[in-house]
């Protein structure tokens, strides 16, 4: 298969049928452009604004969602395309090309910077592409993400609480399609993210946290692949094609936008887990110790639980700073959709 390069005022989202493209972006620093990939797949009842996006690798060193699109690529049938479903396997290719969270060429974290800025760094270009030409294009959003080296996660899928009930009620019911364990609404103060900005578009978006370690985890690449099918599914845009059992029956919506949920170093030291990722804990509980070595002789300070809940970030790396979250803990809540 050879894809065609193209300038993204040239992307076609309307002729029936599937398009392989590459979307050039300058590239700052030689003569030359970035390339992204974008597949777009168009089918007999395609609506305008309608479709579904899948885009792996906002963050460059997080595999999963990049791997199960890339899956994806191969294994959906034109045929079974009713509407619009759009592939970015890639998005931030300069930080994935380096293997890291941020764009090597401005040093910018790509999911701080939305909407976008089309005069701006190659970071904010990367942005504005989603948010000026494919945004425009669909209805459901997915950025599949990984903790990278920042933190781990159990498989999990995520959004944010939205003022529109039926919005949240319909981000609910996409969640559960990716079969994790949990599903997570969380904080919705951080400025940039690409999924607020599609919620603030009405967008039924959906983030999810699927490995950890710059690895390729097997059941969140699984995760990723379901979910993708699963949402296109649901909002019209896929025939039913017969996907098995979800991964996890016994599905957990969680909450973990409360200040108390974020649990933070309060010096730097040696970051040391007491329980398993997924584990249920009850405020008081020691959830972690916090090593200092300069003060070799002094007892370490446990880390108590902050409220009830369960584990759903650890921090991944044993050395962490001060003021860095090291433990989340999510409190169960009840699903509102029906």
């Amino acid at each position: 298969m050879t894809r065609e390069i193209i300038a993204k005022n040239e992307l076609d989202f309307e002729t029936q049928g599937r398009r392989d493209y590459y979307v050039k972006v300058e590239q700052p620093t030689i003569w030359g452009q970035y390339l992204i990939p974008v597949t777009v797949i168009v089918g007999p009842n395609a609506e305008a604004g309608k479709g579904v996006v899948a885009i792996g690798s906002t963050h460059g060193n997080e595999y999963e969602g990049p791997v199960a699109i890339k899956h994806l690529l191969k294994t959906i049938n034109t045929d079974d395309v009713l509407g619009r479903i759009i592939l970015i396997p890639v998005l931030n290719i300069s930080a994935f090309k380096a293997g890291k969270r941020d764009t090597p060429e401005d040093g910018k974290n790509l999911n701080r910077e939305f909407p976008g800025d089309a005069n701006g760094t190659i970071t904010q270009k990367f942005a504005d592409i989603i948010t000026t030409y494919i945004f425009p294009q669909v209805h459901v959003v997915l950025d599949l993400h990984a903790g990278g080296l920042v933190c781990r996660f159990p498989e999990t899928a995520s959004f944010h609480h939205v003022e529109d009930e039926e919005q949240f009620k319909t981000m609910q019911a996409v969640s559960r399609g990716f079969g994790c364990e949990f599903t997570m609404f969380y904080q919705d103060e951080t400025a940039g993210l690409l999924t607020s900005t599609a919620e603030k578009l009405g967008k039924i978006t959906i983030g999810t946290e699927l490995g950890h370690g710059q690895s390729v985890n097997y059941a969140g690449v699984e995760m990723a692949k379901r979910g993708i099918l699963n949402a296109a599914i649901f909002s019209g845009q896929l025939k039913d094609i017969g996907l098995p059992e979800k991964i996890y029956s016994d599905q957990k919506l969680v909450d973990g936008s409360s200040a108390r949920s974020s649990m933070l170093a309060p010096f730097d030291g040696i970051f040391e887990p007491c329980c398993d990722l997924g584990a249920r804990v009850n405020e008081g509980d020691v959830v972690a110790i916090l090593h200092q070595f300069d003060r070799i002789d002094e007892e370490p300070l446990e880390i108590l639980a902050s409220q009830d809940g369960y584990i759903i970030t650890q921090a991944w790396e044993a050395i962490v700073q001060q003021g860095q979250t090291i433990t989340l803990i999510a409190q169960l809540t009840e699903w509102s959709h029906s």
